[in-house]
């Protein structure tokens, strides 16, 4: 009965692991990726896990059962899934209540384990580690404040400021007090038993020690962060790792007992010790970013290593542990199943923590991602050998040596010498070391690898250390000299309120800096005139330049690099990809399902919440052709948003991007300071405003080198309808863009961008597609067809081959037509619009056909700016 329990609780952990591994995998595909894989992990899979643990721990070590039972258990559990997976839904849906909702029950179901656990606690049998149920209810507490706090941050109505410090009362909250508490509390218990010794009195003196600091110095940052002092909330974090510290050291007494020799053992010392580093780390970000703002965005990398290397680490441990143990069925069920767990053990615990350590280190974009490949995978693994290991008992209990059921002497399970698997282990090492080197060789400069910055000179012996500002899309000074002979050191500072980075001709580079950022870059002896830039996209075009001159130097190789260092997805100047301008052929035939035209009639609410989130998809963009649009909501055009004057939209920005994006609405009136800022990768934030006019209005991107974010497809169309608009027939919504092709699945061309040259001009974002899927309508049916030009440089003069207007509506007012001008006899033949202006057109198809319909400037329709209405009584 006891091994069925914990069977099928341990498969409700299992499952939420797999969600967060299946999300970790998908991530280019899954809306609102990173911050769904942490809270599957920690809000479903650990939060479980917390559970299950402290309940068993402090009924074995009170020796009582809780006052419900395993009813009251299961209930907890229940309410737990259902809790999570609704604030999951709510937050990656947009819906407030729905979070607010989930997070109550997620809350609820944590204070009435607390409640559980104390009253099992008092009047208890007393015995050396019953404390730790008192852990376990401190832990408990602070789920449930951060919960609060998550909700409150979940609104996005505090200031940066605000909301950052929001952020940080959170994660400290829910890892630092909920995850850690309870880890180091059932470590006390589990360590002695998975090395199968008693701890010794002073590991437990420690343990309690430990758990006592992390619970003060938790209490103290949290107080200083509520009065926003950043040095003090370091401290009491400082003091947090200190406490971990301790506790570890009560783990390394019990260890020279009997040495760790079994993977669990090895995995949860393994997850104290970057729970440790990632504690000092989150310690020393928060002392020493400029500002809350700044903790907060640099906060993301050590997050993931406490989570990943630490508490999913700790989890694997913890599993591969207690599921061969709590399944039971006698001592040979019990050896097979541990001994299937252990199975090339020692490779994959190699490959979670390299790969683990590759990610989260400044190792370049292409190492890190490999990093990443390889520690979800060996984690993936891991839960395959655990399911196994299930399996095997079963098997192992039928199998002519299972003996009765009975407790297997801990010996037996953890007598070996050292883990088995050498061979696995060395060849997980050569796996690490192959990826590191594949994607150095596929990144070069990324690694610092370039042509040498020293040219044969002799050394001068003189160091140089300059201070180099990025700010305001310019570095600060642009140029300095040296004499050759001279050991330079840069110092670059990021000054701006977006992401940037250096990079020399040399290969030496910064490294991405979030702003507030410094990085240094010891460029070593110089003997030739040296060129640098920004690599990220588009910002070496808006100017972000930097030269180094040499006194009696070669020249500079100048572009060697470009804009191909693997930052934005381009190839180098050298051409080594074809240029997706060479493959145009708009007499071939568009097989891509076309973008939708129609349009739906204002929806009745007059609040409207919408979720955009940032996109990079690479798509087809004219027959044959394909380029890597950055995009709000997966498609170029954007969503089409609409509604009604006077109505509220709320719009929550989601940057699931690899680099800083904005939303601009043209729509509102507001000051652009908080609502149109640039925010990150990894960032959120709403923006809300009433529609007070009525138009056909464009929104976008509005992040520097802005003429390259709108043609890489980030602008799409706001209708509101103005007051006393006629129902129609058929609406359609058509938005013109340019297209200035790079590579053939890379980004837009720069250099065409500045120079106004575009080699595609297209309705709602790919050449020619309504001229191979008309748009369909019928005779004598009013059609509306609603236009906004995104540009960013082209105007716009749409026409209808054989058709004529009645209805004309440009820019906020009816020029022709409308309920004011309901007898105008005159007509038009176009609707001119400039870049950033919209409006609609009204007009009966006189007899079945086909009608083209263009941009007039006709050098514009010949780049792939027209389309079809096909015209039939049939059409329903």
């Amino acid at each position: 009965m006891r091994a069925r329990w914990h069977l099928r609780v341990h498969v409700i952990v299992l499952a939420w692991l797999i969600a967060a591994a299946v999300a970790a995998a998908a991530h280019r595909v899954v809306p609102a990726s990173e911050w769904l894989m942490v809270h599957l992990l920690m809000l479903g899979g650990v939060t479980a896990a917390m559970l299950i643990w402290s309940a068993h721990f402090t009924q074995a070590l009170r020796r009582r059962p809780l006052s419900t039972g395993r009813r009251g258990e299961a209930v907890r559990l229940a309410g737990h899934t259902v809790g999570a997976i609704t604030v999951i839904l709510g937050l990656t849906r947009a819906e407030q209540t729905a979070v607010i909702v989930g997070a109550v029950i997620v809350g609820a179901v944590v204070a009435w384990h607390a409640v559980e656990l104390a009253l099992a606690g008092r009047g208890a049998l007393s015995n050396r580690l019953g404390w730790t149920t008192w852990a376990y209810v401190g832990s408990a507490a602070s789920l449930v404040v951060g919960v609060v706090f998550g909700v409150l941050l979940s609104r996005g109505t505090a200031s940066v400021d605000g909301s950052a410090r929001l952020y940080v009362a959170h994660v400290s909250l829910m890892i630092l007090g909920w995850v850690a508490l309870t880890v180091v509390a059932t470590l006390v218990t589990l360590w002695p038993t998975v090395l199968a010794v008693r701890m010794p009195d002073t590991s437990v003196r420690d343990g309690r020690a430990g758990l006592i600091i992390m619970a003060a110095g938790l209490a103290g940052s949290l107080g200083m962060l509520g009065v926003g002092v950043r040095v003090g909330t370091a401290v009491g974090l400082g003091i947090v790792a200190v406490g971990i510290g301790i506790s570890g050291r009560a783990m390394v007494t019990a260890a020279r007992a009997r040495r760790p020799s079994t993977v669990a053992a090895w995995h949860l010392a393994a997850g104290v010790v970057w729970i440790f580093g990632a504690t000092v780390a989150w310690s020393a970000v928060v002392a020493l970013a400029p500002g809350w703002d700044d903790a907060r965005v640099q906060l993301g990398g050590v997050i993931a290593a406490f989570i990943i290397g630490g508490v999913a680490q700790i989890l694997l441990g913890a599993l591969s542990h207690l599921i061969p143990m709590v399944l039971g069925g006698g001592p040979h069920a019990v050896r097979r199943s541990k001994a299937s767990v252990e199975r090339q053990a020692l490779a994959r615990f190699v490959l979670v923590n390299g790969g683990v350590a590759l990610w989260v280190l400044p190792t370049p974009s292409l190492v890190r991602v490999g990093g990443s490949v390889l520690a979800l995978g060996a984690a993936v693994w891991t839960l395959v050998a655990i399911a196994g290991a299930v399996r095997t008992s079963y098997v192992a209990r039928r199998e002519p040596e299972a003996q009765h059921s009975g407790m297997v002497p801990a010996h037996e399970l953890t007598s070996r010498p050292r883990l088995p698997g050498r061979r696995g282990a060395f060849v997980a090492t050569l796996a690490l070391v192959m990826t590191s080197a594949v994607a150095v060789a596929a990144d070069p400069a990324a690694a610092g690898l370039g042509a040498s910055a020293m040219a044969d000179v002799e050394p001068t012996g003189r160091t140089i250390e300059v201070q180099v500002e990025a700010t305001e899309m310019r570095f600060t000074p642009g140029s300095i000299a040296v004499r050759a002979g001279d050991r330079l050191v840069i110092e670059v500072v990021n000054s701006d309120d977006t992401a940037h980075d250096l990079v020399l001709d040399t290969g030496d580079a910064s490294g991405r800096l979030a702003p507030g950022d410094i990085a240094r870059i010891d460029v070593g002896i110089v003997g030739r005139d040296i060129a640098g830039w920004c690599s990220i996209a588009g910002h070496r075009q808006m100017g972000m330049v930097f030269e180094i001159d040499v006194e009696g130097a070669i020249p500079a190789a100048g572009t060697a690099g470009g804009d191909g260092d693997g930052a934005d997805g381009t190839a180098d100047e050298s051409g080594t990809r074809a240029s997706a301008a060479d493959l145009l052929d708009l007499q071939a035939t568009s097989t891509k399902d076309p973008h939708p035209a129609a349009l739906d009639p204002a929806p009745a609410p007059t609040l409207h919440r919408v979720t955009l989130e940032v996109e990079d998809v690479e798509t087809e963009v004219a027959p044959g052709v394909r380029q890597r649009l950055w995009t709000f909501g997966g498609a170029a055009p954007a969503p089409t948003l609409r509604g009604k004057v006077g109505d509220t939209f709320e719009i929550t920005l989601v940057n699931n991007g690899d680099m800083a994006h904005s939303i601009d609405f043209h729509a509102s009136a507001i000051a652009p300071d908080e609502a149109m800022r640039t925010i990150e990768p990894g960032e959120s934030l709403t923006y809300t405003f009433v529609a007070e006019r009525a138009g056909a209005w464009m929104y976008h991107c509005s992040t520097a080198p802005m003429s390259l974010h709108i043609a890489n497809g980030m602008a799409g169309a706001v209708i509101i309808d103005p007051p006393g608009l006629e129902p129609v027939d058929r609406e359609y919504v058509v938005v013109q863009s340019e297209l200035y092709l790079g590579d053939e699945g890379g980004i837009a061309d720069t250099a065409k961008i500045a120079d106004e040259e575009p080699d595609l001009v297209v309705f709602n974002g790919h050449a020619i597609q309504y001229r191979d899927h008309p748009l369909p309508a019928a005779p004598g049916e009013r059609v509306r067809v609603w236009v906004v030009d995104v540009g960013p440089s082209r105007a716009s003069s749409f026409h209808v081959v054989g058709a004529q207007f009645d209805t004309v509506f440009s820019e906020g007012a009816y020029l022709l037509g409308g309920p004011h001008r309901p007898g105008d006899s005159g007509g038009a033949q176009s609707l001119a619009l400039q870049p950033g202006q919209g409006g609609f057109v009204e007009l009966t198809f006189p007899e079945p056909g086909h009608y083209p319909f263009v941009s007039h400037i006709m050098v514009d329709a010949e780049r792939g700016a027209a389309g079809v209405f096909d015209v039939d009584e049939y059409h329903p």
